[in-house]
């Protein structure tokens, strides 16, 4: 269940950081790493003990920059392929968004891209 480029309304940020994802029913916490990031999910590397199944709700929180910027994210499986695993973000608090803005304003370099995906993002939540 892949979206063609042309389907994707946010721009995915390449990003290679260590991410804890925590199982919303059992609090299971896994490590894993991050993919990817954008206003509407991540993608990450499958650990190898992975146990998680589509639908299921989890936590994912990263840190970036050395530990100094948070982002925690409420997200939902929505897809398994091969080695990487796609979360759909359910919510996030205001500092993640924040923080998650920064970064996504940081990697574009351009502020009319920023502010058509983060338009994008309030119209579609």
């Amino acid at each position: 269940m892949t979206q063609s480029k042309e389907q994707r309304h946010f721009t995915r940020i390449p990003f290679n950081t260590s991410a804890i994802i925590i199982n919303s029913n059992s609090n299971h916490q896994t490590m894993a790493e991050l993919v990817d990031i954008s206003f509407k999910g991540v993608l990450i590397r499958k650990p190898t003990d992975w146990q998680g199944h589509i639908g299921e709700h989890y936590t994912v929180f990263l840190q970036l920059a050395g530990d100094e910027v948070e982002i925690n994210l409420a997200v939902t499986e929505v897809h398994a392929e091969n080695d990487h695993i796609g979360f759909q973000t359910e919510h996030m608090d205001i500092d993640s968004a924040t923080n998650l803005r920064r970064l996504v304003e940081l990697n574009l370099g351009d502020e009319s891209l920023l502010e058509r995906e983060f338009s994008e993002l309030v119209h579609t939540a």
